[in-house]
């Protein structure tokens, strides 16, 4: 049991490293967040069902259920489309550094969803990532605009894991995920006929961009978040949400290298984004502390 769960945890860190490179194709793909998000939310949606039918596993799922995937698919389309408008108006380094607030979000959600006790250290490490998050707002003042997408991305995310968390109790991951990007597309594509966005020009890409498309796709989507619902079976929403917080470190740490110029951050930013990690880094040595006393 023990294995299990650590091998659930390297399996989220993998995920969270892959979400950072998510960011990254985010910033290189050259059309608006919208249409961004229903390319992905298409794509993933085929591959999965061509792994389904692959694995033989069956499509069916109870009304009551369905009902709850389509509005999370909602709420995943829109925290997809707020995270890469936020990376639009700002940078990937901006975006992924307000994305700490999960956690802090997830310390006083989770117990509402779940039925537990509010643990107070939790809200406490979330008060320091706000600290921290406080003084890159401070700094990066120009980027206010990204960093408001990022909010009202970083809230949705958090109410759609919490809901992943109960749903996969009962179902299959890769059938959830199926179904929540169906949905999202559907929702998308609504919109988009009430704007008439729908034109041959749309489905027109350069191939650079559809490229990275399917790579966000199917590596990014299709497997990352099916497996990380999946970890959810082992690994508690909270512990998602705060290892989530390392998105920021692996995402940053990638712009900086592959998009250059544009992700160089002020001294007072990597300061704020250090001290994030290290409240993510105390989470988990406390975690386990309180783990082995209980034994």
């Amino acid at each position: 049991m023990q294995n299990d769960n650590l091998k659930s945890y390297l399996n989220l860190h993998l995920i969270v490293f892959i979400w950072g490179f998510t960011a990254i194709l985010g910033a290189l793909i050259t059309i608006t967040a919208d249409a961004l998000v229903w390319y992905r939310m298409i794509f993933a949606a085929v591959f999965l069902g061509f792994f389904l039918v692959y694995k033989k596993k069956s499509f069916k799922i109870p009304l009551k259920s369905f009902l709850k995937l389509i509005f999370v698919g909602l709420l995943i389309a829109l925290h997809w489309i707020f995270f890469f408008k936020a990376i639009h108006v700002s940078n990937v380094s901006i975006t992924l550094s307000v994305f700490s607030l999960g956690a802090f979000f997830a310390s006083i959600l989770e117990p509402l969803f779940y039925g537990r006790k509010v643990l107070w250290y939790e809200v406490f490490f979330g008060l320091i990532i706000i600290a921290g998050l406080a003084l890159i707002m401070k700094v990066e003042i120009n980027y206010l605009a990204g960093m408001l997408y990022a909010l009202a991305a970083i809230i949705l995310g958090v109410l759609f894991t919490l809901m992943n968390g109960k749903l996969i109790a009962d179902h299959e991951p890769s059938v959830i995920s199926f179904y929540e990007f169906l949905a999202g597309a559907f929702f998308i594509s609504i919109y988009f006929l009430f704007q008439q966005k729908f034109s041959l020009d749309f489905f027109i890409l350069t191939t650079n961009n559809w490229i990275l498309i399917l790579i966000l796709a199917s590596i990014c989507t299709a497997y990352a978040f099916t497996a990380s619902v999946k970890v959810m079976q082992k690994l508690t929403p909270y512990t998602v949400m705060l290892t989530t917080n390392l998105e920021p470190v692996y995402g940053i740490i990638l712009a900086y290298f592959i998009l250059g110029g544009k992700e160089k951050m002020s001294f007072e930013f990597y300061i704020g984004a250090l001290i994030i990690v290290l409240t993510v880094i105390l989470n988990g040595v406390i975690k386990q502390y309180q783990k082995k006393k209980l034994k």
